[in-house]
């Protein structure tokens, strides 16, 4: 089965992790087709284990290899897919849109913390599909309160989040 996996926390903040030397350790632990997409951390492989499995096997493997504590979310194709179109926000010039990949009910927490924060104008967040998205305009992502709470560290483990376009990019490739 092919499937993508979203590696949280690299690249930023000081953990520095260069795509190929990732997909080269999905590679070291039996994941075949292995390939990345931007510097994000998305990595496309195939593989007949189990979500489960894989997602320890994988973490585990990363967090030995790069000497960090390693978090990543992993997704079918087909969801994946789903993902990006049940993105319920137009494209827009002006706003970016990211969808959260995380743990089961992570969307229900995500809902709540976007409500209780103070907004931009014309920021907004929804549900779609067990998916949390999150619309915000352009230059004020990390500014923002909601944008904030994604990066805090008591969700590390929960969740990721990715711009739809990266999405898109990801689908392309698989």
């Amino acid at each position: 089965m092919k499937y993508c996996a979203f590696l949280r926390g690299v690249n930023v903040r000081g953990t520095t992790i260069k795509m190929v030397a990732a997909s080269k350790v999905f590679a070291d632990v039996g994941m075949h087709n292995v390939s990345f997409v931007l510097a994000t951390g998305n990595i496309l492989f195939s593989s007949d284990k189990n979500l489960g499995e894989l997602k320890r096997i994988l973490e585990n493997a990363l967090s030995e290899r790069f000497n960090y504590e390693a978090y990543l979310f992993i997704k079918t194709e087909r969801e994946v897919f789903d993902i990006f179109n049940k993105n319920p926000f137009v494209k827009a010039e002006d706003f970016h849109i990211y969808a959260c990949v995380g743990t089961k009910g992570i969307e229900v927490t995500l809902l709540e913390k976007f409500n209780n924060s103070i907004k931009f104008p014309d920021e907004k967040g929804k549900i779609e599909n067990e998916t949390f998205y999150w619309q915000i305009s352009k230059g004020n992502t990390l500014d923002s309160n909601f944008g904030k709470v994604l990066g805090r560290k008591e969700l590390k483990d929960r969740l990721t989040s990715r711009n739809i376009n990266t999405l898109e990019k990801i689908l392309k490739k698989f």
